[in-house]
């Protein structure tokens, strides 16, 4: 059974797409940004901030969908610029106490919003 996640903790989706779908105990979520799910503001300032922003909006679905970061089995890292892989990583990492998820990080020419960091999840319960 497929079962939709919205949650007031993550920005509003700019297409056609949920925040996250819960098919039996795992969860995939869509891609986050680094925009605020209140004001709407983009948290361009720096790249750690950014990133910061992205782990919040993926903190907030998947706690609207009773999980945590220890249940994520597999991430997906979108970067503009490779040169910043360093810094996403020391904030993508503060966010896990261990047992680290399977992942991926690649560069791409550009991303929604002109993003520099975009970061989807998938989770099992």
């Amino acid at each position: 059974m497929k079962k939709i996640i919205t949650s007031k903790n993550a920005p509003a989706p700019i297409g056609p797409y949920s925040h996250g779908v819960l098919m039996g105990n795992t969860l995939f979520v869509s891609g986050q940004v680094g925009k605020h799910p209140v004001s709407g503001e983009l948290m361009l300032g720096d790249i750690k901030t950014e990133t910061t922003q992205v782990m919040e909006n993926v903190k907030g679905i998947l706690t609207d969908a009773g999980m945590d970061f220890a249940d994520i089995c597999k991430t997906t890292i979108f970067l503009t610029d490779m040169n910043n892989f360093a810094a996403v990583n020391e904030v993508y990492g503060s966010y896990f106490k261990g047992d680290f998820p399977a992942r991926e990080t690649v560069q791409v020419s550009k991303l929604p919003l002109n993003v520099n960091v975009e970061i989807s999840v998938i989770a099992m319960k």
